[in-house]
């Protein structure tokens, strides 16, 4: 959709829904709702419905903002109020999953690398926030993020739990597989690795068509096998990062020379 037919639509939605700016905070706090009862689940044991809570939560945070932007009803208070709920949808609740379905056997170890999680989702949420109301003005827009983005961070954790659940092989659930890729994933969160942004993928007019049918097979085939869906989309992020990294490293290198030239 182009900017142009994006404004008129925005400026219709404007006129026929006057409560249209409440909808994208509405579509937050029901993510945080899934967040918190993710935790509840957790702590019942019912370590699938949690992490079904924690994909619903990425579904709304996936929603709010392109709501926000098509209502065009983008707030600083709509900002603020997505992060928080991002500190607990992708912070708190996938590490306290992870602790009581396996790390906790580590004892004081186990709960340390839960909180260091955390501490990462903080810091990683606070930059984000910072370097989107005080952008540099010479660098220009950016296509990918500095670190792993928070949602897909929250899921990567949860990646043994999901192999877990297909395979009952216990070495799956040992705390020194959840401790490595907690450590991995929090580093990779507070750093300034290049990741793939899925927001600022154009996809040609001659494409959309291709796009959406595999969007659609992709959508049908996590409906029927939700966990390896999500097990096979998890490790192809994984093992694309380091390629996205230096791609993007190249381009950015490439943009400096054409300004300092």
């Amino acid at each position: 959709m182009s900017r142009v037919s994006l404004g008129r639509t925005a400026h219709v939605l404007k006129e026929e829904f006057p409560f249209r700016r409440y909808i994208p905070s509405g579509l937050t706090l029901l993510g945080l709702c899934c967040g918190v009862t993710a935790i509840r689940f957790a702590l019942g044991g019912d370590y699938r419905a949690a992490v079904i809570a924690i994909i619903c939560a990425a579904v709304f945070d996936l929603l709010d903002g392109r709501v926000a932007r098509l209502f065009g009803v983008a707030s600083a208070f709509g900002a603020q109020l997505d992060s928080l709920a991002d500190l607990v949808n992708f912070g708190i609740a996938p590490s306290m999953l992870v602790y009581l379905w396996t790390l906790h056997r580590a004892h004081g170890a186990g709960w340390a690398l839960a909180l260091a999680f955390c501490v990462c989702c903080a810091i990683r949420l606070a930059r984000f926030n910072v370097e989107s109301v005080n952008p540099d003005p010479e660098a220009g827009p950016e296509p990918y993020f500095r670190g792993v983005p928070t949602p897909a961070a929250a899921c990567l954790i949860l990646l043994p739990m999901l192999l877990g659940f297909q395979f009952s092989d216990q070495i799956l659930s040992s705390p020194l597989i959840s401790a490595g890729i907690i450590a991995l994933v929090s580093a990779l969160m507070v750093s300034r690795v290049p990741t793939l942004s899925l927001k600022n993928i154009h996809v040609l007019p001659q494409f959309r068509g291709l796009v959406i049918a595999l969007g659609v097979l992709m959508v049908a085939t996590a409906i029927v096998f939700p966990w390896s869906t999500l097990t096979g989309g998890l490790i192809i992020y994984l093992i694309a990062l380091p390629f996205g990294a230096v791609a993007f490293s190249e381009r950015r290198q490439a943009r400096r020379r054409l300004r300092m030239d």
